[in-house]
């Protein structure tokens, strides 16, 4: 067989298979649930998710450490930037999962963890986001004005130390003791019965 036509079967034969072959769009979003601890947990468990990462966002102070965040006064929430594959799953489809795995009714954090670092959020990077999270709110057959989940643009995420990196898998005892204790699958239940 010839150079010349090894190279006509191999370019036919990619022209039969690229259109299989899906590329992957790979997008980000950025929420808010309280502990992103579970944040990281929950949407780990998504296919079409990539990657998980924890972190603070929505606040003033650059590179914010645990500690400050939780004191207060940076003004940044626990938050999760979800590394998502936008063929297999769409934004819309991370906010209906995103809003089953808080109480949007609270104002005053999430679950047994109360402050402002721990409120619920969501942060659109686009208009075709924000779009997105209005028409999630609506599928939730809810009064809008009980929602207590803030809608902001994002700016920037800083990824939290490296403990908090997927807890739940590295620390399994003490993070269920935590998730239990927490009350946090007690009062999604009585939400989103």
């Amino acid at each position: 067989m010839s150079i010349k036509y090894k190279k006509i079967v191999i370019i036919l034969l990619l022209i039969n298979l690229l259109p299989r072959i899906s590329m992957a769009i790979e997008k980000k979003a950025i929420f808010a649930g309280g502990c992103f601890w579970c944040m990281e947990e929950a949407f780990d468990k998504l296919p079409g998710v990539k990657n998980v990462v924890s972190g603070y966002t929505g606040g003033t102070v650059k590179n914010p450490s645990y500690e400050s965040v939780t004191r207060g006064g940076t003004g940044h929430y626990e938050a999760v930037e979800i590394t998502y594959d936008g063929n297999k799953i769409s934004y819309a489809q991370l906010l209906d999962f995103f809003w089953k795995n808080i109480d949007p009714f609270n104002d005053r954090g999430q679950f047994c963890d109360l402050g402002s670092s721990y409120l619920s959020a969501i942060f659109y990077q686009n208009n075709d986001e924000k779009i997105d999270v209005e028409n999630s709110i609506k599928r939730l057959n809810v009064k809008s004005n009980n929602i207590k989940t803030h809608v902001l643009a994002f700016k920037e995420f800083f990824k939290a130390e490296d403990y908090h990196q997927n807890f739940y898998q590295k620390n399994p005892d003490h993070y269920k003791s935590y998730k239990e204790g927490c009350g946090r699958e007690k009062r999604l239940n009585q939400v989103w019965k």
